[in-house]
């Protein structure tokens, strides 16, 4: 049934760990050049004993949490939509046998739902986002 999410999430998530891998390298040679280059200056008050995460979490993380959680919502909301649009107007959705054009229609009608719906989610975040920056710059 949901085919036509499998490709793109795989090579997004090799992408991913791939890009994550080389961030990872490129890090640790900035790192150790840094430490070079300050070499004999450092001293042992510079250390700030702060356990820190790989996440920012000054700033706003906030938004990026919000996004994530509207993204989800509408690829949620997409699927259900989807799902009662294919069990009211396409043929056979309920029988076990899917024929072939119903089996490509509910795809294409699960795919379009879930995209419209999760870009929706993602201007809701939008929104959000502008309102609240809005509000407490005038304060």
């Amino acid at each position: 049934m949901m085919d036509f999410i499998t490709i793109p999430l795989v090579v997004g998530i090799i992408t991913l760990g791939v890009f994550r891998l080389f961030d990872l390298f490129v890090r640790k040679k900035e790192r150790l050049a840094i430490i070079e280059k300050i070499g004999d200056k450092f001293e042992a008050s510079m250390i700030e004993n702060k356990f820190s995460f790989p996440i920012k979490s000054s700033g706003n993380s906030i938004f990026g949490t919000l996004k994530v959680a509207c993204l989800f919502l509408g690829v949620g909301l997409g699927l259900l939509v989807g799902y009662f649009i294919c069990l009211n107007s396409v043929a056979g959705y309920n029988s076990m046998e899917l024929k072939n054009n119903a089996y490509e229609i509910s795809g294409v009608v699960y795919g379009a739902s879930v995209l419209l719906f999760g870009g929706l989610g993602l201007v809701v975040a939008f929104l959000i986002e502008m309102k609240y920056i809005k509000d407490n710059k005038n304060v």
